[in-house]
């Protein structure tokens, strides 16, 4: 005879172990799906980068140049959503060389897409999320920037995906440095 607890451990394994199965079943069809579906793609423009000069957050007396920009993306994200899509992490990085041959990836706005039926993005003019400023403290010597919308599909139940939907076609130069901001 076994006791109520090697009973409720041999139900509990039986369950955990279905369970496992299944959300590995799931992980598996979303790979499919995903092997399956069409690329998105869209249309970006950056508007001309404007480069001012200001103060340093920490310390005072220190001048750094900040990169401001607007941009342009039309593109239609709906394919990437099915059942088990939870969310959708669009980003705008600038890929650039600095002029110590640093090669620098940089992330400068995001939005977080939820539902399907907000997948199609019109954006307009939008600016700088985040502050672009060249660690070295000046855009001079810099290497023109490309631009590239990403996305990182986040699945309810599985691995995560990441993927290109618009790019630059020419690298953008920094221009010189304009007065304080």
């Amino acid at each position: 005879m076994h006791s109520i607890y090697q009973r409720i451990n041999g139900i509990s394994a039986l369950l955990s172990s279905c369970l496992l199965a299944l959300l590995g079943a799931i992980a598996l069809s979303s790979l499919a799906i995903q092997a399956t579906r069409p690329t998105p793609e869209g249309v970006l423009e950056i508007k001309p980068l404007k480069v001012f000069k200001g103060q340093a957050e920490h310390f005072r007396h220190k001048k750094e140049e900040f990169a401001f920009y607007q941009f342009d993306y039309e593109g239609d994200l709906t394919s990437l959503f099915d059942w088990n899509t939870k969310q959708l992490f669009v980003y705008l990085t600038a890929e650039y060389v600095n002029a110590q041959g640093v090669k620098n990836d940089v992330v400068i706005w995001d939005r977080i897409v939820r539902r399907k039926k907000d997948a199609k993005l019109r954006i307009r003019k939008a600016k700088n999320k985040y502050r672009f400023k060249e660690l070295s403290t000046s855009f001079k010597g810099v290497s023109p920037a490309n631009f590239t919308l990403k996305y990182n599909l986040m699945p309810h139940i599985g691995l995560l995906t990441y993927g290109t939907v618009g790019t630059t076609p020419v690298a953008i130069p920094f221009p010189a440095a304009e007065s304080t901001v």
